[in-house]
């Protein structure tokens, strides 16, 4: 699948509706659309191109489930991630106008794939159903986490005019999940595989419409309905790696017991690695040196000292998680000594060889096993079956090193399945939409800036102005 992802790009380019500068992509019309859809493997090419526009965006994630939270920090203060970091991002930045068009660009990918493959004949077009599940998977995320950075949003479902465009309020987000997110999962994980073998490994499978499904019901508080579906995953054969480091040593094979989906990254093919070893590593010569990271550093997204203090003794994620140093080859460790240029902490988990600035291998983990079994557990704890609750909670803590906890009533049990989410996927884009989706953003955040109206960030400045109708687009409350 990383592989593959370049070499369709270029179908993409004509995977658009005529819905104006959101979606803000030069025409090419030396081409004809119908041209491009006849065979089986027009539509493959298609479907992998979709896959692709979610690259760029997830190269921002991390400014959104990270460093908005409490456990990252921008340590030297740059442009975007500190204003992210104490809350004081402008609706004209760069990250919101870019995030918008990203995710409206996949959007409008899965719209046209699937209004064309309607009418395709399944003698033809073999895997028409697979096809249909994979874009519909993929509308589905981008929909999700647009809900959950901006809140209402246009729902766009089929290509449209540029004078439609003109007329497409923002919808609730009631109904974004209700008419789009929900059904979308539902029917994708009909017509999602339980696995692919070859290059097909990587793309979205029937468990990863099952996984986010979940999470979809967690985020909306229906715990019996999530407590099913996450039950559902559990039984259909993952499981977590025995080495908790060996999620993140990427000269192994990312697709292993414990992945369910990631964006797929790739080194070395123009264009289709990422920038997370780049941003992340710090900007000590010696540092980048014993881990081969070439090309520039930049420092970013640092762990803050409370998260070393949180760790359990004997927790074997701590390393990984959260250095302020490297132990060289004859096993001096060597800490990072803070300048005005440069960190004293940083993140492993994105660590790998790196021969050109921007172009790591280093996958995006959109949801993995260790998360359901976490997503399950206060699932179980919220129906009140907390003794259950408590072994899926063990399962991840035994793996991390960690001896069972036992005994604990309900409220306990919530607070250290919190807890438990910090240990195991700090770094990973879930700490700050954990803190919304439980409601413990402005208690946790008030102290670094956070006012109560900023549990979604402020709508693009530029597709405001674009609109130029409050009535139907208005801007976020406590943003104008």
């Amino acid at each position: 699948m990383k592989n593959i992802i370049s070499i369709v790009t270029f179908v993409s380019l004509f995977m658009m509706s005529c819905n104006k500068d959101f979606i803000d992509i030069a025409p090419v019309d030396t081409v004809s659309i119908d041209a491009l859809f006849k065979t089986d493997k027009d539509y493959n090419d298609a479907v992998v191109g979709i896959y692709g526009s979610l690259q760029d965006q997830y190269q921002d994630m991390w400014l959104f489930g990270d460093m908005r939270g409490d456990d990252s920090w921008d340590e030297l203060v740059k442009n975007t991630a500190a204003a992210m970091d104490n809350f004081t991002i402008n609706n004209d930045d760069n990250v919101l106008r870019d995030t918008w068009r990203n995710y409206y660009v996949t959007i409008s990918r899965c719209n046209m794939l699937l209004a064309r493959i309607e009418q395709a004949d399944p003698a033809v077009v073999k895997n028409k159903d697979l096809y249909i599940g994979e874009a519909r998977f993929i509308r589905a995320l981008a929909y999700f986490d647009m809900v959950r950075i901006f809140g209402d949003v246009q729902m766009i479902t089929k290509p449209i005019t540029i004078e439609e465009s003109y007329t497409k309020g923002r919808e609730s987000v009631e109904k974004i999940y209700n008419e789009v997110i929900i059904p979308d999962l539902l029917d994708a994980e009909t017509k999602l595989p339980g696995s692919y073998s070859g290059s097909d490994v990587g793309r979205a499978t029937m468990g990863a419409a099952k996984s986010i499904l979940g999470k979809v019901y967690m985020t909306r508080h229906e715990f019996v309905k999530a407590e099913a579906k996450l039950k559902e995953v559990t039984t259909m054969g993952y499981a977590l790696l025995e080495n908790y480091n060996d999620l993140f040593d990427y000269m192994q094979d990312e697709h292993h017991s414990e992945y369910i989906f990631d964006i797929e990254y790739e080194e070395g093919l123009g264009g289709e690695g990422n920038c997370f070893t780049t941003n992340f590593t710090p900007k000590n010569p010696e540092l980048a040196e014993f881990y081969g990271v070439t090309g520039g550093q930049n420092g970013n997204n640092n762990a803050p000292p409370h998260l070393f203090e949180i760790f359990e003794p004997g927790d074997v994620r701590k390393d990984v998680t959260a250095a302020n140093g490297h132990t060289d080859a004859d096993g001096n460790f060597i800490p990072l000594i803070p300048t005005s240029n440069d960190v004293a902490t940083f993140t492993k988990k994105y660590m790998v060889r790196l021969l050109t600035s921007c172009d790591s291998r280093a996958n995006w983990k959109v949801i993995r096993y260790a998360d359901v079994l976490l997503l399950y557990a206060e699932a179980l704890n919220e129906n009140g079956k907390t003794v259950e609750a408590l072994g899926y909670l063990n399962q991840v803590r035994n793996r991390g090193g960690l001896d069972d906890l036992t005994g604990l009533s309900q409220a306990e049990t919530r607070d250290r399945i919190y807890l438990e989410r910090r240990f195991e996927l700090s770094f990973e884009g879930h700490r700050w939409f954990d803190l919304v989706r439980t409601g413990r953003a402005l208690e946790v955040m008030a102290p670094l800036g956070m006012k109560d109206y900023m549990t979604v960030f402020p709508i693009p400045l530029a597709q405001i102005q674009l609109m130029n109708d409050l009535e139907i687009f208005p801007q976020n409350t406590g943003y104008n």
